[in-house]
Order: C-alpha cells, then sequence, then structure tokens
C-alpha cells in the first residue's frame, strides 16, 4: 500500500501577518527560541502525566517523561523531542496551521487599532512555537498523539505562507521539532551555545532536559517544595548556582502566598555587602520565574530599589505575560508582587530581630545602610523600616545598638522628641560640647556615625509621634536644672554676650548664654533651618549651589566656664587680646561642630596669643 502524498496548506491572511510579527518584531532576543519550545515540550509532558491518571490505554506508555535536546553542528540542526501528549494530524493542523486560531483575529485587530500600545495583548494567543522560525530555513514537526489508535504525520514548513502534513512510521508519543538553521544562526547548533541557553532559562524544569545524552537540569525548584523537607545544604547549594555565589548565605526567606497573588518565593541575604568595599552598585538579583521559566533574570520594580541586594527566586502564575514572556502586561499585578514580598521580609526581619537580634545586629552592622535608604525614600514601608533601624546612644554601651522603639520606651513623660547627634564616631561625640546638656538631665541621645544618617533622619521626621531632633541645632530648648554657684550674674553675662556680637560680627548670627554647657566653655549650633554642617559637606563634595553661602551659627556660652569669667575681665582691661581670644573660641567652636573651613587665619591668631604668654 503506498504511502499518501503530502497535503498542503496556506497561512491564512491574518497567519502570515502574525507570522511576521513573531520573526521579526516580537523578540529582542533570538535565543528566546529555545525557551520557548522547551517550556512547549514542557507543558506537553505535563499533560501527559494527568492524561495518565485518568486514561488508560497511553501509547508508547513506557517512554521516559523526558526532554531530549540534540545540536549537531555539521547538519547545522537543532532538535527538540519530548515524549508527552503528542497531537494528531487535526491537531497538528488546528494548532500549528492556524497559530491559536481562536484568538488570532481578535489579536491581530486589536494590535491594528492601537498599534504599539496594544502589543501587550499579546500574551494570551501562545504563539511561542512560532519563534522557532527567527533562526530557521525549516521547521519539521514528528508527533504522535497519546492515542494509541492514532497514526504519526509530521507538519513541516519554511514559514513563507505553507506547510505540509504527511504520515511517518516509527514515531515515539510525543513531538519531536527539528529546525534547520539559517546561515547566519549556526550558533544554535553548538552544543556550548544551547548548554547556556538551557542553564539560563529552562534549569529548573520539572522533566530531566538531557542535551546530546546528558542531564542539563540537576538543580531542584527549591521555592516549591516544602520547607520542611529541605536541609541546610540544599538551600545552600541552590543559593550558590541561582546567585553565582562561592559565600554561604547570611539569611533566607522560603515562603508562598494565595492572596493577592499566588506567589512562591526563595529570598537570600549574601555574606557580605559589596558596595561596602566601594564596587560598583549592586543591581536588582531576584529572578522571575513564571512556573518555573525564567521570564526575567533581573526584574527592576519586583522589589524596591533598597532591596537590590538581595538574590533568589519570585515564581508567580498569576502573571499574565506577553507572547515574549519579556516584559509584564498589568502593571497592578508587579505594584502587588512588589508589596506583598517586601511586607513578607520586613515580617521576616522584625521577626528575626526580635527572636535572634544578635544575628540580626550582625545582618544589619552589613545592610542596614540600604534599610536606611529605604527608610528614608520608601513612603510605603517607611514605618516598618524605621522600626528596623539600629544605633548607639548615649545609654547604650559601646558596639551595642538601640531601636528607636526602645528609646521611646526609655523616655520620661516630660520629653517629646528623640534626639540624635551626626558625628565621625562615638568618642568624637562623647568628648564634645553637644552632650554635656543631655547628660545632666538624664536625656538620651542617638549617636549616628554614617554621612546618610542625618539625611534619614530628617527624611522619617518622627517616629511613634516623637519629633526627631538634631542635639545640636540651635532650636532645642532644654528644661531647666539647678545652676553651680560661680557663675557670672546675669547682668555680667549680658554685657559679656553683647560685646561678643559686636567683636565677632557677621561670623555669629547671634550670641548667647547656654542651658545645654556644663563644662566646655562655648559651642556654636547650627543656626541654618534648612542646611545642618553635616548636609553643608555633603552639597560642598557634589559641587552645589549654596554650599559655599557663609555659615549661619549661634554662639552659646557658659557663664561658669573659667574662660569665660577671664574673658569678661579682659575685655575691658586688654580689649585687643580679648578679641583674639574670642575669635579663637568661635573657630574652637566650629572645629567641634566641623563647620571651620580654613583654619589659616586661626594658626596666625594662635601664634600672635602665645606671644603675649
Amino acid at each position: 500500500m503506498s504511502t499518501p502524498a503530502p497535503q498542503k496548506f496556506e497561512f491564512q491572511a491574518e497567519i502570515k501577518q502574525l507570522l511576521d510579527i513573531v520573526i521579526h518584531s516580537l523578540y529582542t532576543e533570538k535565543e528566546i527560541f529555545v525557551r520557548e519550545l522547551v517550556s512547549n515540550a514542557s507543558d506537553a509532558l505535563e499533560k501527559l502525566r494527568h492524561t495518565q491518571i485518568t486514561e488508560k490505554d497511553i501509547f508508547d506508555d513506557k517512554a521516559e517523561l523526558a526532554i531530549n535536546v540534540t545540536t549537531d553542528d555539521k547538519a547545522k540542526t537543532l532538535t527538540i523531542e519530548d515524549f508527552g501528549i503528542g497531537m494528531t494530524r487535526a491537531e497538528l493542523v488546528e494548532n500549528l496551521g492556524t497559530i491559536a486560531h481562536s484568538g488570532s483575529k481578535q489579536f491581530l485587530k486589536a494590535l491594528g487599532e492601537g498599534g504599539a500600545k496594544n502589543t501587550n495583548l499579546i500574551g494570551q494567543f501562545g504563539v511561542g512555537f512560532y519563534s522557532a522560525f527567527m533562526v530557521a530555513k525549516s521547521v519539521k514537526v514528528y508527533s504522535h498523539s497519546w492515542r494509541a489508535g492514532e497514526a504519526g504525520h509530521v507538519w513541516s514548513s519554511d514559514g513563507s505562507g505553507s506547510y505540509e502534513v504527511e504520515a511517518a512510521d516509527d514515531l515515539h508519543r510525543g513531538c519531536k521539532i527539528v529546525i534547520e538553521l539559517k546561515d547566519d544562526c549556526g550558533d544554535y547548533a553548538q552544543e556550548w551555545k544551547i548548554k547556556e541557553i538551557l542553564e539560563r532559562y529552562s534549569a529548573f524544569v520539572s522533566f530531566p532536559i538531557n542535551l546530546n545524552g546528558k542531564r542539563i537540569n540537576t538543580i531542584q525548584a527549591l521555592w516549591l517544595r516544602s520547607k520542611n523537607e529541605i536541609k541546610d545544604e540544599e538551600y545552600t547549594e541552590f543559593y550558590k548556582f541561582q546567585s553565582h555565589a562561592h559565600d554561604e548565605p547570611r539569611l533566607r526567606l522560603h515562603f508562598s502566598a494565595d492572596a493577592p497573588l499566588a506567589i512562591n518565593a526563595l529570598l537570600f541575604v549574601p555574606k557580605d555587602n559589596s558596595e561596602k568595599f566601594g564596587m560598583s552598585r549592586l543591581e536588582a538579583s531576584v529572578s522571575l520565574y513564571c512556573r518555573k521559566v525564567l521570564i526575567d533574570a533581573k526584574p527592576k520594580d519586583i522589589l524596591p530599589e533598597w532591596l537590590r541586594f538581595m538574590k533568589g527566586v519570585i515564581d508567580s502564575e498569576d502573571l499574565p505575560l506577553n507572547i515574549s514572556r519579556e516584559t509584564m502586561q498589568d502593571r497592578s499585578l508587579i505594584e502587588k508582587l512588589n508589596k506583598v514580598v517586601t511586607k513578607r521580609f520586613l515580617k521576616f526581619l522584625a521577626d528575626e530581630a526580635e527572636a535572634r537580634p544578635d544575628t540580626y545586629n550582625e545582618f544589619y552592622a552589613e545592610f542596614g545602610i540600604f534599610l536606611k535608604e529605604g527608610a528614608a525614600m520608601d513612603y510605603t514601608h517607611k514605618e516598618q523600616l524605621t522600626k528596623l533601624l539600629r544605633f548607639e546612644s548615649s545609654l547604650t554601651d559601646k558596639g551595642k545598638t538601640t531601636s528607636l522603639t526602645d528609646y521611646v520606651g526609655r523616655m520620661g513623660a516630660d520629653q517629646k522628641e528623640i534626639y540624635y547627634l551626626v558625628g565621625p564616631n562615638r568618642a568624637a561625640l562623647e568628648s564634645g560640647p553637644y552632650l554635656e546638656g543631655f547628660k545632666a538631665r538624664n536625656l538620651e541621645v542617638i549617636f549616628c556615625y554614617e554621612a546618610v544618617d542625618e539625611y534619614v533622619m530628617s527624611s522619617v521626621r518622627e517616629f511613634e509621634g516623637k519629633k526627631l531632633t538634631a542635639a545640636d541645632h540651635a532650636d532645642v530648648k532644654l528644661s531647666d536644672i539647678p545652676k553651680p554657684e560661680g557663675a557670672l550674674s546675669e547682668d555680667d553675662t549680658k554685657k559679656l554676650t553683647t560685646w561678643l556680637k559686636e567683636t565677632l560680627g557677621a561670623r555669629v548670627e547671634e550670641v548667647k548664654a547656654s542651658d545645654r554647657l556644663v563644662d566646655s566653655p562655648a559651642l556654636a549650633v547650627n543656626a541654618d533651618k534648612f542646611m545642618s554642617p553635616q548636609m553643608r559637606r555633603m552639597m560642598k563634595a557634589m559641587k552645589k549651589d549654596g554650599a559655599d553661602e557663609p555659615v549661619k551659627v549661634t554662639l552659646e556660652i557658659n557663664p561658669r566656664s573659667v574662660v569665660m569669667k577671664r574673658l569678661f575681665e579682659t575685655h575691658t582691661t586688654a580689649p585687643e587680646k580679648a578679641k583674639l581670644v574670642a575669635e579663637q573660641i568661635l573657630d574652637n567652636s566650629l572645629i567641634s561642630a566641623g563647620l571651620l573651613e580654613d583654619a589659616t587665619p586661626m594658626v596666625a591668631r594662635l601664634y600672635k596669643l602665645l606671644e603675649s604668654v
């Protein structure tokens, strides 16, 4: 009996148009065709697995549920074979010849009406198979249905406008796609090239993927397994594979959620913060998957920018993807994904801080700068992030930190503000004059050592109804405490402050007696409500406008200080010497405040003072 001749079919006009879009416009990277064909093969195997539960008479039932990929660089062909559900002759014509016929006309109509704006509509049409024609001279699909009574067939086309279907004998169940590559696409017949693509996009497909007889996907998709059955070593192995890392993760969060989206996530905090070592800014590294197929290795909007140090995987089967799987259709869904995962991670950190404070503090020492960035810039999560911040304070031992929550818990009933000081280190802050008044009143002061801290504090502004206030600002008002005897009289103090203002002139906004000094003779406090000393230095470093404006300070003096009492005596008996002393007191105060920008005049003045000794 003779074999029936191949039957030729013409693609419909709209299908030709759709093929043209798929081949020339849809995908930004040609290599995506491998991912699409392997994903289709995985879907076919999954369908077969479900069919085996309900049907007994399965053709070629002993065939392994696997995907075999074969390269032939001499023949310039790539073959992708699965042993899945397969297709009958009618299904080959319907599924391949009409390209998801049920929706293609509607898609083309929407595309024509909306142009490029509606390219996000194509996700529902499932034509990833046709991406093969980006690299193919011709494509042949050998297929045998799972139905035992059906015959095998081969579908073939060069993508130019027609296809053929003919009978084929001795086929396994499933589909075998043979791609004859274009001359300029010969790399896709190289084993190394296909191995690289499979490892990037299809490493976690559920079924074995064999490339030229060797298993490629040996790492499991741990994020879909129960936490109770996964060992620490497996988590570490997965982290190293997925993150291309050599260290062990510092923390991990493995969770699933059903609402508002179906999410499975496995997130890791690395051991070290590479940005801290002066390396380049980190890029988003939490990969986005849909049903274990990589969509984007470095999606920018899945997590907030301040979580860019995170590694891991987020998988959501609820995401409607466009036809190329390269961009998401629904922005609101991505925002929901962002909020759900961020909220879970913040809760995870809060739980760690409470249950394992030492572990959390080690994490914070390495990655706290990112939480500060979030607290300053992420309004949505500011409250949770601010609770996670940690600082040393005037009441903690060196090296020990406190939270703002604990600070508020220690506040007296009359205290209305949370005080903080910014400085290079603890020793500098404790030896400076700004802490004296707070210590005398048993008021706790937060110590901030990083340049970004002031920006964080000014952005957060308040915590649990308490205003965050710089302890070295001119507006700080402290309660009265008993004053030791031996101070200048109120009248003499007023005479001295008046003389100092006249003598120092425009260098000071105001001179007044201090209620915050105990031992130091004087201090300079920032009188500029809009630019602190630290902010001025930052702006100066960035050469911003306004950074060179004269410094506005208020000089506060201590009427109990021996220096001030002697200056009061000298300002009438030796006015020239007193003027030098007054200017030196101001410069000393500016040094303590970090506001003295040019020390040259001070050095010359010191020599003059030494001459009079």
